[in-house]
Formats: C-alpha cells, structure tokens, sequence
C-alpha cells in the first residue's frame, strides 16, 4: 500500500501539496491529519466531498509499503505515523521546501521556495497531467498563503512562474479571497500580548520608536499583521519585532515605518533581507536578538534614509529650453537626448512651463512646428522644494498626474524628479 500525508496543523500548502502528490502517485491513498488550521478547516467544510482522504485510523500502517510526505521532513510533524519510523522496508519520498528534516528519503525533492507546492506544480507541469479548476485554485491557495501572495522576501521566481501556470489552469481567484483570511488566533494574540506589556517607545528626533524582541516555538502566521497592530496600538512612527525561532535558530525580523525619513526595505536590505519603504522584512540565521536589536538601533540612529533627499535622486543638471524656441527644435532636441519632456525658461532662466509628449498632440498643422513652444507648454506647473521626500514626489507625480517634477532651491531648478527616478527610490535599486 502506498500513502501520502502531511504536517500537523495543515494549512494550504500542506493540503494541496497532497492532492498535488495524488496526482503524481495516482496509486497513493492521501491521508490527510485531524488537526488543520481555521482558514482550511472553512475550505474543507464546502468542499470536503470533492476530495477523498483517509484518518489514520483508517489506514492499517502495517501494510504500507511507500510512504510520500509533502511540506514536511520531520517525523515528528506527522500524526498517528510514528510505527512506520521502525519499518526497514518501507519506501519513502518527501516533497519539502523547508531544508532540515529527521527523515531519511530514499527519493526527495528538497529545495527552498516559497511554498511546496511550487515543486509539486513544477513536476505536474512537467508531466503535462491534467488538473481541474478546483484543484488549480487549491493548489493556488497554498502558494499564495506560504507566499503572502507572492510578496514574502523568500518568494522566487518559481513561484511566480508557478502561479502563472495555475492561473493558467482556471485557477478562481475570487475563491483564494473568500477563504485566504488572515489568521489571527490564539497564537497572534498571546504574542501581542506579551509584546504590548513589554513595550518601549523611544524618541529618535522627529520620529518614535519601538523595538520588541522574544522567542517563538515552531512556525507562526502572519507576524507581519502582528507588528503592524502593534505599531499602531503602541502608538510609534517606526516598529520591529525580532522573533527568535530557538528550535531553527533564526532570527525574523519584521519593521513598518510611516515616516518618509526611514526606509525599512532598505535596513532590512542591509541585513540580509529586503521590502519598501513602510514595510520590510529578513531572517537571519544563528543570530542573538539582542545583537539584532542593536544592528537596528545603529540602522535608525544612522537616520540611513533621512539622508536620501531629492537631491539625491533627481536627475541633473537639468536640460531646459527657451519659451522662444520653435516647437520642430524641440521636437528634434528631445529625439536627440532621448527624454520624454523638459521644462521651459524665460530669458532670465525662470520657469515658465513644462513641454512633453502628450503637449505635442496639441499640433495639428505642420505649420505649426515653427511656432515657439511656449504656445503649447503646459503652463501650470507643478514643482517640489528640494527639502521635500521622494514619497511627497510621488504624490504630487500621482496627484497631478504628471511624469516629471522640477526641484527648486531659492527659486532656480537645480534638478528634475522624475518617475523613474521615483521607482528607483521605492524599489530598492539606490546605489549602495
């Protein structure tokens, strides 16, 4: 007899690994654990009768021959499997993305992505075997919900080029919203809670912070929405939670800002991890808390990111044209230098307006190209203090709708913001 199970406490990934497996191992009976978390356990409720799973009760381990486990390698993960730890002839396969495990495979595919049923998905696909639209939405499940959506710092390229495939499948997305809740139990609570009692708040200039530091047993969902509750009900501008996983000896490390002057994409970028400016996140591995905690404080008290003004992203020096020049020039001399728009001066090198691709669908006659372009600029325009942030930039980029922004500095423009200049900031790609 040949079976297929997975971890405890199953979430997504864990069940559609299983039902993945059962494809590949269309002779394997999928035994499925008693104890799965609130999110599947409300999946499971509607849709139990589309799949077939046995209990272990059900199951007589003394004539399994193969055993197949996915999303686990640890033996004391399973449930109700522990006999078959003592079976010399038994076959085993394991399918996990996490890489430390007691459990000796004669076959595995052991690799680190953002979920196992990436792997799973990867051989399917590889098969060609058929999968049904129920089956391509489970498994979609379980890669958003290991994933975050794809957004967690240890999603790959797999990944993604996974979800694609079972998006291409017929996968629904609007069943992954009805059930992919944010779990927020027992567990989150008490970590909160003990948080919150421990809670410092320290005033580093214009902003505050906190930083909460303790140990966690095993793997936890949804840290992050734990630190964001905890910025907000402790009240700080900047927030870290260092969880120890004493067990795995890691270090995750998870921060949210809503001050422009630290970016915590980029402090986590420098540790090891990555994000955006408001939120980031990194897992340090054989780390002590309290050396991670002054890493962070070094981090903040380096301002790291107060120092990234708009001077240091604009572009310049600035290319300008007079309001006199002919609107043909103009054309030819944005063709020349490969920009998409400029801003045009007067004769005492003010800014009078700003001249762009969307200002030349204004001229319908070629006669008009030897008119000067200060008939068709843009005249009201939008400029920024070069003491302002990238953020205030970009909102006044998507408050005005437009793609470039002047910077000034007593009156004269020193530089010009432009979105890519913009994206180069929120996107983590500033030089180091």
């Amino acid at each position: 007899m040949k079976i297929v199970t997975t971890h405890k406490g199953s979430d997504f990934d864990a069940l559609a690994s299983l039902v993945a497996a059962t494809i590949l191992y269309p002779e394997a009976k999928p035994v499925l654990p008693n104890s799965v978390n609130a999110n599947l356990k409300a999946f499971l409720s509607i849709h139990k009768g589309l799949f077939e799973f046995y209990t272990t009760k059900e199951i007589e381990l003394d004539r399994v021959r193969t055993l197949i486990v996915v999303d686990t390698s640890s033996w004391n993960r399973l449930e109700g499997m522990g006999s078959l730890k003592e079976k010399d002839d038994l076959e085993i396969i394991v399918w996990d993305h996490h890489t430390k495990g007691d459990i000796a495979a004669h076959h595995k595919v052991i690799r680190e992505t953002g979920a196992c049923i990436t792997l799973l998905t990867q051989e399917l696909e590889k098969q060609r075997k058929l999968i049904t639209p129920i089956q391509a939405t489970l498994f979609l499940m379980g890669l958003y919900e290991d994933t975050g959506n794809l957004t967690f710092p240890s999603t790959l390229s797999e990944d993604a080029h996974a979800a694609g495939f079972l998006l291409d499948r017929k996968a629904d997305l609007n069943i992954l919203g009805t059930f992919l809740r944010q779990a927020y139990g027992k567990k989150q609570k008490d970590i909160l809670f003990h948080m919150i009692q421990d809670a410092k708040r320290e005033e580093f200039g214009d902003f505050s912070l906190s930083i909460a530091a303790m140990d966690i047993a095993g793997r936890i969902e949804n840290l992050a929405m734990v630190m964001q509750m905890y910025r907000e009900i402790v009240n700080v501008d900047v927030a870290f939670g260092i969880f120890k996983d004493v067990e795995r000896d890691k270090c995750m490390v998870i921060g949210r800002s809503n001050v422009d002057s630290i970016n915590v994409g980029m402090m986590m970028r420098s540790i090891g991890g990555g994000g955006h400016p408001g939120a980031g996140s990194a897992l340090i591995k054989s780390a002590n808390p309290a050396a991670v905690e002054e890493m962070i404080r070094e981090l903040v008290k380096g301002n790291q990111h107060s120092s990234v003004m708009l001077s240091d992203i604009m572009s310049y020096p600035v290319l300008t044209v007079d309001q006199d020049t002919s609107v043909e020039e103009v054309a030819m001399l944005l063709r020349d230098v490969g920009c998409t728009g400029m801003p045009v001066v007067d004769q005492d090198e003010k800014i009078v307006g700003v001249i762009s691709r969307r200002d030349f669908k204004k001229v319908k006659k070629s006669s008009q190209m030897q008119s000067p372009i200060k008939a068709f600029m843009t005249r009201d325009v939008v400029t920024i203090s070069h003491e302002k942030s990238a953020i205030e930039a970009a909102k006044l980029m998507i408050k005005n709708d437009v793609g470039r922004i002047p910077v000034m500095e007593d009156g004269k423009i020193i530089g010009i913001i432009t979105r890519s200049d913009a994206m180069m900031y929120f996107y983590d790609l500033l030089p180091d």
